[in-house]
């Protein structure tokens, strides 16, 4: 018998499962389009990518992505109500509130960065690796990207005021620099703080509740003195609060100097001012200078030592 027939069975069959999976593939794609059609309005724009980064390496820093995602909301929504819902005719009730709020995030939050400037100085000075530096900013931004919406829904629900936002002015400072320098400055002064209050100073018994307090004034400070770009003192915040306000990235290329490349850049030099006083690796490398505090420990052992002998 001739096998023409079977080849041209096998054929059809062939073309039949190729039909037949084009088609599903096809309505598969159309019920996922449509999906996002609908749930598109109510996402904010790079929510999806950010809870995305959560499973990188496997999911090995997503405990640190829920530390930054809930201690973010919880920031949010604590430290921007004081003059707003909370002290709204007393300064003094503002900053207390302020104060509580800067604990109660960081200690419900399970001691989150809420910064992604604060992780890139952690992930130059050795503290985290890039991939948890990153993880934590994705964990930050997905944080930022629901509470500003969120908390909005509170406000209207209950009749209270919006809470406000950093906000990037363009108009003479187009490119960012007067901005940029604000949260460079604000950013090294803050990082300092940071290093001095949880690595150098020691309160005892109550240390985490005084270097939280200290911590929390400090940046109430910095906020009252450095004004011009919001202040964000905080890439997240400036950049999270623009794609609620206007529903899409920022254009303006001033906008990223002042809150990322300004801000990072003055907690990466924090970094390096902190590597020469207290010793360590600037990314992973020995800096030609310092430590001062080893001279300066050794001068004063040397003292000791000289004291002792006259005695």
């Amino acid at each position: 018998r001739s096998p023409v027939p079977t080849v041209s069975i096998q054929t059809n069959a062939t073309e039949t499962t190729i039909t037949a999976t084009t088609i599903n593939t096809m309505v598969f794609t159309s019920l996922l389009s449509s999906l996002h059609q609908k749930i598109s309005p109510y996402l904010p724009p790079g929510l999806a990518t950010c809870l995305a980064s959560s499973f990188i390496s496997d999911g090995e820093y997503f405990p640190d992505f829920l530390h930054e995602f809930i201690g973010t909301l919880l920031m949010v929504g604590l430290t921007f109500s004081p003059g707003k819902w909370i002290g709204t005719d007393s300064l003094v009730v503002a900053w207390t509130a302020h104060a509580a709020g800067v604990i109660a995030a960081d200690r419900i939050g399970g001691g989150p960065h809420v910064n992604p400037a604060v992780s890139v100085s952690m992930w130059a000075l050795g503290k985290c690796s890039y991939t948890e530096a990153y993880v934590r900013t994705a964990g930050a931004m997905a944080g930022g990207l629901v509470a500003f919406p969120l908390f909005k829904l509170v406000a209207s629900t209950l009749g209270w005021e919006p809470l406000g936002g950093p906000e990037f002015d363009p108009v003479d400072d187009e490119e960012g620099i007067a901005s940029g320098f604000s949260e460079f400055a604000s950013m090294v002064l803050l990082m300092i703080m940071i290093y001095a209050v949880n690595w150098e100073l020691d309160f005892g018994k109550y240390h985490y509740w005084i270097k939280q307090t200290m911590t929390a004034v400090g940046i109430r400070y910095l906020i009252e003195t450095f004004p011009k770009a919001g202040p964000a003192i905080n890439p997240m915040l400036g950049t999270t609060w623009y794609i609620f306000k206007n529903g899409g990235y920022p254009h303006e290329l001033g906008h990223y100097f002042t809150y990322w490349v300004a801000s990072c850049a003055g907690a990466i030099f924090a970094s390096f001012l902190y590597v020469v006083y207290a010793g360590g690796t600037l990314f992973g490398k020995t800096l030609p200078i310092g430590p001062i505090k080893e001279v300066k420990a050794a001068k004063e052992e040397s003292k000791d030592k000289d004291s002792k002998k006259k005695k």
